[in-house]
């Protein structure tokens, strides 16, 4: 047999092994295939016609919401007003919404400003985004809470994450290095607080909280500075 014909007769074995494969399993394959389909139309239909709508109407709850939070109608701002929905009930009416998830930085600020502390960390752990200058700002108010509530530990890794997470905002990072620094220095850590306090004076030399910095280094480890000459 020449070799033409035997690749002929190889590629009429292939096709027929096909043809054989398809009837044997067709039923099977067909329910695969309408399930990825279907799996394909369902997802659209689920974007489209329940994710885009939630979306909205927990946007539009949340504005409310805000508005009563800037007024400092922190109790509306949390539960509603009687005419409007508050961040709690975006929250648990609205999960998975970009709405409900800012919804817990609100809350969280809302406990943290009436002295809910424990509160404050709860829906505040709970809250994320990407938009850096918001999560420093949650970070901040995580440390806050932490330090009303004694945990120290705690706090002064938040105070930390804030400091980092967007330091082009040197006034707020500043603070919370600062923060920083001070928790370690209560809890008798001078070391620690030296070494946050030098970085505070290296990485931010022209906020307040930076031209301020010798001071805390001097006070606890007397190494030269501006201060050790007055």
């Amino acid at each position: 047999m020449t070799e033409k014909k035997v690749n002929e007769a190889e590629s009429g074995d292939v096709l027929l092994k096909i043809e054989s494969f398809w009837k044997k399993y067709q039923k099977q394959l067909l329910i695969v295939i309408g399930v990825i389909v279907l799996g394909g139309g369902g997802w659209y239909y689920y974007q489209n016609m329940v994710v885009g709508p939630k979306e909205d109407q927990a946007a539009d709850a949340i504005y409310k919401a805000q508005q009563n939070f800037g007024k400092d109608s922190l109790k509306a701002a949390l539960n509603g007003d009687g005419t409007s929905k508050g961040f709690l009930y975006i929250i648990n009416n609205y999960g998975g919404t970009k709405s409900a998830n800012l919804a817990k930085y609100y809350a969280g600020a809302c406990y943290l400003r009436t002295g809910d502390f424990s509160n404050a960390v709860k829906y505040l752990q709970d809250f994320s985004t990407d938009i850096k200058q918001v999560q420093m700002m949650a970070y901040g108010a995580l440390a806050d809470a932490y330090s009303e509530l004694n945990k120290n530990d705690d706090a002064i890794t938040y105070y930390k994450k804030a400091a980092e997470t967007f330091d082009q905002d040197e006034p707020n990072a500043s603070e919370y290095l600062f923060r920083a620094g001070l928790k370690l220095e209560l809890a008798g850590k001078t070391k620690e607080a030296v070494d946050i306090y030098k970085q505070l004076k290296d990485k931010f030399p022209s906020t307040d909280r930076g031209r301020q910095a010798d001071k805390y280094i001097y006070r606890l480890s007397n190494e030269p500075n501006e201060f050790s000459t007055k």
